[in-house]
Order: structure tokens, then C-alpha cells, then sequence
């Protein structure tokens, strides 16, 4: 074949996985945080037993960032953790990005933007 219809089919391919991606972005499932927390809002499931979410949530409360927990062992938080399709906590979300386990780095960088300086 010659290279020109290998790039077309090539680009041709990468628009399906672009539209296959964002569509699935569209159907987010009901209890999933994400339906609720929009561009801004943070969201974290958390479990009272785990030392990385108390430790989290310390960080959080000294850098003052407004975010609500959701606790993995009541029914909404199952539900939660359920509809992202994890199960170790921490879980944070941050707008619309997903950030497993106790990740400083994954959390400052998409906190900053926020007007927080959490680490």
C-alpha cells in the first residue's frame, strides 16, 4: 500500500477512538462523583480505618480546599467507589479527572489550578 492511504487509514482510526472515548465520557453512571462535582468541585472516598485518607484529609484541611468525603463503607460511598470501578481508597476526584491512592504529585498538579496549594 502506498503510505498516503496508511496515514488515511491511520487518522481515519484515531477519529473513531476519539469519538468512541468522548462518548463514553457522555454516560457516566448516576452515582459515579463525577455526575456532581463539574469542572471545580473535589470529591474524595475515603475510609475512616485507612491512614492515607486521614492523612489526605489533613493535608486538605490545612491547605483549606473544599471538597466533600464520601465514606466507603456507608451505601452511597459503595455506590460510589462501584460506579468508578475501584476499590482501595484514597479515591479523589478533581473536576473530572480520577486520582487513585494517595498520589501528592497527581493532586497538586490538579489542585494548583484550583487556587490550592495542598503539598
Amino acid at each position: 500500500m502506498r503510505p498516503i492511504i496508511w496515514l488515511l487509514l491511520l487518522v481515519a482510526s484515531a477519529g473513531g477512538i476519539y469519538a468512541w472515548h468522548n462518548a463514553s465520557e457522555d454516560k457516566l453512571h448516576p452515582d459515579d462523583p463525577r455526575m456532581r462535582t463539574g469542572d471545580r468541585g473535589v470529591v474524595m472516598l475515603a475510609a475512616e480505618w485507612c491512614g492515607y485518607c486521614r492523612k489526605q484529609q489533613k493535608d486538605f484541611e490545612l491547605a483549606e480546599v473544599r471538597y466533600r468525603v464520601l465514606d466507603v463503607d456507608t451505601e452511597e460511598g459503595r455506590r460510589a467507589a462501584t460506579a468508578l470501578g475501584t476499590r482501595g481508597v484514597p479515591v479523589t476526584v478533581v473536576g473530572q479527572r480520577v486520582i487513585q491512592g494517595y498520589d501528592t504529585a497527581a493532586l497538586q498538579e490538579n489542585l494548583t489550578p484550583l487556587g490550592y496549594d495542598v503539598y
